[in-house]
């Protein structure tokens, strides 16, 4: 086995491992040098448009959760540490880059260029990839410099931040008054939960207590200015700091913040389900089917099914030990997914798509830009195709520093995945069935502690060996 082949995966559905595949081979097509344009290996992920090659903050973020799937093929981390190197002595890293000059690209309606503040959460997700504990110590001052950067120039008094809703990259979602937006805010709260967990990878008490500290004061906020117990739905605020009744999926991101307690969360979980608000046949939409602005088309933010937004909406579930919910959104988002990549219309081209149609196949429509959606906009579109396949499909939730793989499997399936590089081990785990019932079999080179989770009913952690062995379920 070579260990720059790509983790295979099992499924049931045939399908769904042609498309996982399809995406690492597409994926070589965006690494540019951004010198010569020409494809590099060494070079950034990026998606090149009208001559312009622009490195973008928030999918620099996004496609860093499934880069760290492809056995060390792809850097996971190449463009966050671009980003890194461009920080301005006050602390400020912009939304977006032109990387043919290295400098950035500020727009109108976002005059600071300030992006999504979820660096922390990536670098996060990258240690219990990659157990880099040397880069958390090399990476939290810039950290800590950005966030002082958000605070100074974007804190209210009211505890909250203000910020352009173009900084969401929500851009034609009907959200205008939006003053206080609440995905920006959950975000800073994510933020901040994370960089208390760098804390603590680095025994840095005081560090971790100051972020937690911030952490608690966004959650309170967050949740007694921005809940509406008679929507149960989390909303922007107007300047005043009054609730806009506008329900878009930005109110979902507290999810992923661990916001609401268990009631709350209840409540708003209910509106995945919901066919009038945001259960949808292709889950989730980007606005509230019962707004008087949804469009069935999509027409950007006013209604489109975005991977990026499904992600979040996803782990925050995740958050709630939601998992069936989850992997049963996930799935039947991947058959969306495929459909528009094989559609049945033929005048109409397949691909993997930036959003999608919310109510049937297809990918989504904006009148008067027909260049949305970017067809094969892997930058967030894999999050689906790999992230999702492995931890809410497959259902593997992995972390190297602890040496533990969890498997959570709503229902037994013959699924898996084979020669998984975990640093310098590489592991396999497939279910299948044999005479004596269900089994799963591992193979390792290392030791590593795997925890199963079957329905909720039969949960087990044991010590794997190195070399191969076989689990029978019957017998846990």
């Amino acid at each position: 086995m070579n260990k720059r082949d790509f983790p295979k995966i099992h499924f049931y559905d045939q399908d769904f491992v042609d498309i996982y595949n399809k995406t690492w081979n597409w994926i070589g097509d965006f690494w540019i040098d951004p010198k010569t344009g020409e494809k590099a290996s060494d070079g950034y992920f990026v998606y090149p448009e009208n001559d312009k090659i622009i490195l973008n903050q928030y999918d620099s973020i996004f496609s860093s959760f499934f880069l760290v799937y492809s056995n060390r093929n792809y850097s996971a981390n190449q463009n966050l540490d671009y980003l890194y190197a461009r920080q301005e002595k006050n602390g400020a890293i912009r939304w977006k880059y032109d990387l043919k000059t290295d400098e950035p690209v500020f727009e109108k309606a976002n005059p600071e260029g300030i992006g999504m503040p979820l660096l922390a959460w990536a670098e996060f997700n990258l240690y219990h990839k990659s157990a880099n504990k040397r880069r958390v110590k090399e990476v939290i001052p810039v950290l800590q410099k950005y966030i002082n950067w958000i605070d100074e120039n974007f804190k209210k008094e009211n505890g909250l931040y203000s910020v352009p809703v173009a900084a969401t990259g929500m851009f034609n979602s009907p959200r205008d008054k939006a003053y206080y937006p609440v995905d920006f805010n959950s975000a800073m709260a994510i933020n901040a939960l994370h960089m208390s967990s760098l804390g603590d990878i680095l025994n840095d008490k005081d560090l971790s207590f100051r972020y937690k500290r911030m952490y608690f004061s966004l959650k309170t906020r967050i949740n007694s200015m921005m809940w509406n117990s008679d929507t149960g739905f989390y909303h922007d605020l107007d300047k005043d700091g009054k609730i806009l009744k506008q329900k878009t999926i930005a109110g979902f991101w507290p999810l992923l913040a661990e916001i609401p307690n268990a009631d709350i969360a209840d409540q708003l979980i209910s509106h995945l389900s919901n066919p009038k608000t945001f259960g949808t046949d292709h889950p989730f939409p980007s606005l509230s089917a019962d707004s008087s602005d949804f469009r069935e088309s999509g027409e950007g933010y006013k209604g489109s099914v975005f991977p990026a937004l499904n992600f979040i909406v996803i782990k925050g579930l995740e958050k709630y030990q939601k998992y069936d919910l989850a992997r049963e959104c996930a799935i039947r988002h991947l058959y969306y997914i495929l459909e528009a990549l094989t559609p049945q219309d033929s005048k109409q081209k397949g691909d993997i798509f930036e959003a999608y149609l919310p109510g049937k196949e297809g990918h989504a429509q904006l009148k008067g830009k027909p260049a949305f959606p970017r067809p094969r906009y892997l930058q967030t579109a894999a999050l689906s195709t790999i992230a999702l396949m492995i931890e809410n499909i497959i259902g593997l939730i992995i972390s190297l520093p602890r040496k533990t793989v969890d498997w959570i499997i709503p229902n037994l399936e013959i699924m898996g995945i084979e020669n998984l590089s975990l640093k310098r081990n590489l592991i396999t785990i497939l279910s299948n069935k044999s005479q004596r019932g269900w089994e799963i079999q591992m193979e390792s080179e290392k030791l590593y502690y795997f925890t199963i989770n079957i329905l909720d009913q039969k949960k087990k952690t044991l010590p794997i060996p190195s070399g191969k062995c076989t689990m029978i379920i019957d017998k846990l």
